[in-house]
């Protein structure tokens, strides 16, 4: 019998452009942060275990705050992503402080993962029907070794007038599959439209505003962790030739991008009627506020959250 889906919840990033530990910043009504919220989501969804990924370095703060109120609804596992957890003989290049990206911190996690499982940002608001979604996918016979599933929402839902954001941009073909992902870091409004720059803003190219776009809400088989072994070794062995050593990550879109370009995977496009929300800068943050109160108040959460 196939165990039941977990969570995985991506909280190691510093928010260095929020500047602060953003997954800690209170946003609901109680004082309440987004994780409350997806956690919430994510239980009457049917999830029941959940995976934090988290540093040693905010390990006391967050145990403290999101975890111990997780503890008493969830079954709750850490891992840590940290920079020396690498395979042997691989280092590091010189004066990389940066995390390895998305792909490594699953990594991280893979003594833990033994079930089909959704991987989220502790930093976005999904929704309920997108919890719901990808709980449905992963507890279905169309998740399995190669066949995996996302939930994509539209561009100009996601993006902020504060500042570029990285999303990756989706291509799906007519049968609702993904063809491609390509992870652009640099998106930004402009009066009248959207559009992304790979050159400091020396030059932009325009993405049309329905654009579907991965927000690293994935659904995976616990054999993607295999995947990711294999192709993290050749990653750091390139490391240190890429144009940005310092900054190049091992991204989670990046992988898939390969493996459906190889035709070794097959991803299910689904969606998800809710509005993301999120909170990349500092001037992003009484939005999401607003926008939580409203859904208290209109009732679709209590407060305080965990009664």
């Amino acid at each position: 019998m196939q165990k039941k889906p977990i969570l995985v919840v991506l909280a190691a990033g510093m928010g260095s452009r929020y500047g602060g530990l953003k997954q800690i910043d209170p946003v609901g009504p109680s004082g309440e942060v987004i994780m409350d919220y997806s956690l919430y989501d994510a239980k009457r969804a049917g999830f029941e275990t959940v995976v934090f990924i988290i540093k040693h370095e905010i390990e006391e703060a967050f145990k403290e705050t999101v975890g111990q109120r997780a503890e008493k609804f969830m079954e709750v596992r850490y891992a840590y992503q940290q920079l020396d957890d690498l395979p042997e003989g691989c280092t590091l290049p010189e004066g990389r402080e940066k995390p390895l990206g998305t792909g490594h911190a699953i990594l991280a996690a893979r003594d833990v993962l033994d079930a089909p499982f959704a991987v989220i940002n502790a930093d976005d608001y999904y929704g309920p029907s997108a919890f719901k979604t990808i709980y449905d996918y992963l507890a279905s016979d169309g998740c399995g070794v190669g066949k995996y599933g996302m939930v994509a929402y539209r561009l100009d839902s996601t993006v902020t007038e504060h500042g570029t954001v990285a999303r990756g941009l989706c291509q799906v073909d007519e049968n609702g599959h993904l063809v491609n992902v390509v992870e652009r870091t640099k998106i930004g409004t402009y009066e009248g439209g959207i559009h992304f720059t790979e050159d400091d803003g020396a030059t932009w190219t325009d993405v049309p505003a329905d654009t579907p776009v991965s927000m690293n809400l994935w659904g995976f088989d616990p054999s993607f962790v295999g995947e990711l072994k294999t192709r993290f070794v050749p990653f750091m062995q390139e490391l240190a030739s890429t144009p940005n050593p310092l900054k190049t990550e091992f991204l989670l879109p990046t992988v898939v991008g390969q493996m459906l370009t190889e035709g070794t995977a097959k991803v299910t496009v689904l969606h998800s009627a809710d509005k993301w929300y999120g909170v990349t800068y500092k001037e992003d943050k009484p939005g999401v506020v607003e926008a939580l109160a409203k859904k208290v108040a209109d009732g679709l959460y209590p407060t305080p959250l965990w009664k």
